[in-house]
């Protein structure tokens, strides 16, 4: 019996030094999560039960249990490497055969799908053509890296004050070349079909009190016919409190519309380029403006007394980029950064969490698979939920405690020992019992 009983203590010792001895191997590993060994005692059963007072039949190997505590997040240099602070795992795809990992090494692959270092494709939403995101529908994630179409200039929001102390031109009439023609101007680009800039002027000359005229050239030209410098004009009224009357808003060459705001119709205007000669020649340079024309909304300008002041402008066009950098927000989602400045949402990560991540199945690779003892994967969007939040450029480290793991390497030791000297001891034992005459 004693002998049994030293055995299974040996094979106990062993398989804790195992363990040990793996998380140990691992202290490096990113997103690994350490395991320990679980015993319990044995007893030998009889027939009519174990009697009040029973004798051990040493020790067995109940389970090898998994810690998922969170590890250190350590940042990195690489923008798609991916830790998750709080619960949840990374969703990744094998031709089709999914795991769970807390490793976030991940990179593009040549046809620009999200991948980590062995290849498998992170899971998460697609967008569509319009850049929507596919909520509900997991596919893997592919990174557009193909230029971004340009995207001529639909409309102008503008706010700026004009100087109610400023007094009528005396030069007339209004000429471009000439600033005492008019009071005050503002410029900013503006861009055609092909996604080239063109500059849109306003020049702003009172005509009375509370009544200006506001000029409008492209490039420097008269938007439908290049060849001339003569600008559109439109009436421009403000209330005696400095507010836009909308009620004085006309001109002849552009379209005001029923909310207030202006809109110079597709036909009005004709993208053009110059020669580059002495004296340049303008012509059209056969791009075409938007369709619905470019709308202009001046609605939150005013008219007091203090200097000229442009306070915002923004406009919806943007001339073709190329796509320089991605960024991932804590709640998953991937945004690609482009030369022209804008930015496009290219996806959101999922994550899967399970009733009991205890019962995943380790499968290498710092990979967990479902099991039956887990449970199914509730799978949803960083921050939602329990779910923990993404923190992109930093990865998780493995959750091993070395000096506890050292620690456990004395203790096993230490218990390998004792049952060897258990076994030793009934060696003696059973010899002296040989040697008697």
């Amino acid at each position: 019996m004693a002998f049994n009983i030293g055995l299974s203590g040996l094979r106990a010792a062993t398989s804790d030094l195992n363990v040990t001895g793996n998380n140990i191997a691992n202290a490096g590993t990113a997103g690994f999560k350490q395991s320990r060994a679980e015993f319990a005692d044995v007893y030998a059963a009889s027939v009519l039960g174990s009697g009040s007072n029973p004798q051990g039949s040493g020790v067995l190997l109940s389970d090898v249990s998994q810690l998922f505590n969170q590890g250190n997040i350590n940042y990195t240099q690489n923008a798609l490497d991916l830790a998750i602070n709080g619960n949840g795992f990374f969703v990744t795809s094998n031709n089709g055969e999914v795991s769970y990992t807390r490793a976030g090494y991940f990179g593009t692959d040549r046809d620009g799908f999200m991948v980590n270092n062995f290849g498998y494709k992170l899971q998460g939403y697609a967008v569509d053509d319009a850049g929507n995101l596919q909520n509900g529908v997991v596919s893997d994630i592919q990174i557009q890296t193909a230029s971004q179409s340009p995207r001529p200039t639909e409309e102008i929001t503008q706010t700026f004050n004009l100087n109610s102390t400023n007094t009528v031109p005396t030069t007339t009439p209004f000429d471009p070349t000439d600033p005492t023609s008019y009071n005050s101007s503002t410029s900013t680009n503006i861009y055609d079909s092909q996604g080239n800039a063109h500059v849109f002027t306003q020049y702003f000359v009172k005509t009375a009190a509370n009544t200006w005229n506001m000029n409008v050239l492209i490039d420097g030209r008269n938007p439908a016919d290049p060849s001339l410098t003569t600008p559109y004009t439109a009436n421009v009224g403000f209330t005696t409190a400095g507010q836009l009357d909308l009620t004085t808003l006309s001109s002849p060459e552009l379209t005001v519309n029923a909310d207030g705001t202006i809109t110079m119709p597709a036909g009005a205007w004709v993208p053009a380029a110059s020669d580059g000669g002495t004296p340049p020649v303008w012509a059209g340079n056969g791009a075409d403006p938007a369709a619905a024309g470019v709308t202009l909304d001046l609605r939150s300008s005013t008219q007091f007394s203090s200097a000229f002041a442009v306070s915002s402008i923004s406009q919806d066009g943007y001339t073709t980029g190329e796509l320089s950098g991605l960024e991932i927000d804590d709640t998953g989602v991937i945004f690609a950064r482009y030369t022209n400045g804008q930015s496009k949402v290219q996806g959101q990560i999922v994550l899967a969490n399970f009733a009991n991540v205890q019962g995943l199945t380790p499968v290498g690779k710092t990979a967990w698979v479902q099991s039956f003892q887990s449970g199914e994967p509730v799978v949803g969007t960083p921050r939602s939920g329990t779910l923990g939040a993404l923190q992109a450029g930093a990865l998780e480290d493995s959750n091993v405690e070395l000096s506890d793991q050292l620690v456990n390497l004395i203790v096993a030791q230490r218990n390998y020992q004792a049952n060897a000297k258990t076994i030793e001891t009934e060696s003696a034992i059973t010899q002296t019992i040989i040697n008697l005459r």
